[in-house]
């Protein structure tokens, strides 16, 4: 993505070249087409909301409404919360109903498929395998990339069958997954290329920026040019286990890191604040080899059986993304950062499945927050990426293609071009391009992701307090 860090002493414009919002905005009267899944709904006066209200309501109500409860997604045409309810009990249908919710009936509670998804590791932990909660079917939705064949196959086949009927189903992907890995422009660290995602603010008070755990593990200093002097060195990384996310603090305590993101074309998104996910959330992803892409939030907890090892706790996406976008921004159009490119199958030309590390765990485990310390980003001034509808989370899609150039390395901006360097708020830097894990790899030729699918179907939002993936 293109995101961009303003040192003290000077200015840089940090660009990716991208074709413009306007481009964006023609994909988006594509994406109102609600997708209905199982089950039946008892709808009274439900309130309309954007996706982060419903995220936020979801997670306040769900612990109260206990084994009845079997997740829930955002109907981004409607504006509505759908909350899955197993069982007949009138009292928990007009609990939902009074917080202007609407219930709909279905077989499997969260308890049940988190179980199911708990067997899916113990037995089928495999790589080139995926899976995640789809609420709209009520079932867990696996992946296996083509690398899943014969006797793995075998496995997991029988491992989902063994889960009982109605509670899984298996999917082909075309691609392979893997960490989004280039050599290329953007930020640099041994031998890797990845993207800023979002500048942030540590406890302590330092300038930083989170990008890729396997960013973070490939390099331990990062440059803005090819062999460049250093501007910034990683403090925290994890990469495989529970997530995909570092924290990098720039190496000039006087750096001063707005919260935006470059989407191209002179055009900036503030970033207000970072939010949990919801199944079905408009999107937009900005990477500095594919440019400005949208879709849609398709799962979340997702795990995913990458070579390297196995990731759990993602957001998985019908976005595009290929070598190069790793650690780049996934947001709102109306300014909430959602999280961190991770990796996935396909490209944006074929398709493919792209998983990202919420944004929200990885600033809770880093201990860091968006923007300069409190004051990310005010106001909302640039944050119309396109003509989505900010409250139902729809944004502006778009062919932007991310730019080539190097940034000027002694001011960190990862990506040359037409960005507008400006200084807006601290917050989102994230210019460049996804690394990986492998920092030797150079080339584009890593597998890349779904080709983004606008689409305002219905939207998943998780029962926990941080919907993270």
């Amino acid at each position: 993505m293109s995101h961009r860090r303003i040192p003290k002493r000077k200015a840089v414009l940090a660009g990716a070249g991208a074709a413009g919002i306007a481009a964006a905005a023609i994909l988006l009267p594509h994406a109102n087409a609600s997708q209905s899944g199982s089950g039946s709904a008892a709808r009274s006066n439900p309130k309309t909301m954007s996706a982060a209200s419903a995220a936020d309501l979801v997670s306040r109500l769900a612990p109260k409404l206990g084994e009845a409860f079997g997740g829930a997604y955002y109907d981004a045409a409607k504006q509505q919360i759908i909350i899955n309810v197993v069982g007949d009990d009138s009292n928990v249908v007009n609990q939902i109903n009074k917080a202007g919710a609407v219930a709909r009936s279905v077989e499997n509670s969260a308890g049940e498929l988190k179980s199911a998804a708990s067997t899916l590791a113990e037995k089928a932990t495999i790589p080139g395998t995926a899976w995640s909660v789809d609420p709209k079917t009520n079932q867990i939705l696996v992946t296996a990339d083509r690398t899943v064949a014969g006797e793995k196959w075998n496995r997991l086949e029988s491992t989902v069958k063994s889960l009982g009927g109605g509670m899984a189903r298996i999917q082909k992907s075309a691609g392979e997954f893997k960490p989004f890995v280039s050599g290329g422009d953007a930020i640099f660290g041994g031998g890797a290329r990845c993207s800023l995602g979002f500048n942030v603010t540590t406890q302590d008070g330092q300038p930083g920026f989170l990008t890729a755990g396997h960013c973070g593990v490939a390099a331990k200093q990062w440059s803005a040019e090819q062999n460049g002097a250093p501007i910034g060195t990683v403090q925290a990384a994890t990469f495989p286990g529970d997530g995909d996310f570092s924290l990098v603090t720039y190496d000039d305590p006087a750096t001063q890191a707005p919260s935006e993101v470059n989407v191209g074309g002179g055009q900036t998104v503030q970033i207000t604040q970072a939010a949990d996910a919801a199944v079905g959330q408009q999107v937009l992803r900005m990477g500095s080899t594919t440019g400005l892409k949208d879709g849609q939030v398709t799962g979340l907890n997702a795990t995913v059986n990458y070579p390297e090892g196995t990731v759990t706790g993602l957001i998985q996406t019908n976005v595009c993304a290929e070598p190069g976008d790793s650690g780049g921004s996934l947001f709102t159009q109306d300014g909430n950062a959602i999280g961190l490119t991770s990796g996935g199958s396909g490209d944006c030309t074929s398709g493919g499945e792209t998983f990202f590390q919420p944004v929200t765990t990885a600033l809770a485990a880093v201990g860091a927050e968006i923007g300069a310390g409190g004051d990310a980003g005010a106001g909302n001034a640039g944050a119309g990426a396109g003509n989505g509808d900010a409250g139902n989370g729809d944004a502006g899609a778009g062919n932007g293609d991310a730019g080539a150039g190097n940034g000027d390395a002694g001011n960190g901006d990862a990506g040359a071009g037409n960005g507008d360097a400006g200084n807006g708020d601290a917050g989102n830097a994230g210019a460049g391009n996804a690394g990986g894990a492998d920092a030797g790899d150079a080339g584009n030729g890593g597998e890349a992701d779904n080709a983004g699918e606008a689409g305002n179907g219905d939207a998943a939002v998780n029962g926990g307090a941080h919907n993270a993936g």
